[in-house]
């Protein structure tokens, strides 16, 4: 066996958490209506990203990490976006 039999069983791109999970997180967050979710990598990591329009009528993007649910930021986006 050599270093690399094992690639991808323990590779850091490892999804952890469902987009339905994702969804729930980023719901607990910011209450509102889920508009558009997407997985990205950034920085090597994979990250959802999940779009959610408030009652008020603001958007707001929520970044989730798919290893283990916790979030890495919250910005709410703008007309310039």
């Amino acid at each position: 066996m050599n270093q690399y039999s094992s690639y991808g069983q323990g590779s850091r791109f490892n999804q952890r958490v469902t987009m339905q999970q994702a969804q729930q997180i980023a719901l607990q967050a910011v209450p509102g209506r889920v508009m558009h979710i997407d997985m990205d990598l950034e920085n090597g990591v994979l990250v959802y990203e999940v779009f959610i329009m408030t009652e008020q009528g603001q958007i707001f993007e929520v970044e989730i990490l798919a290893r283990n649910g916790r979030i890495i930021k919250i910005d709410q986006e703008n007309d310039y976006d």
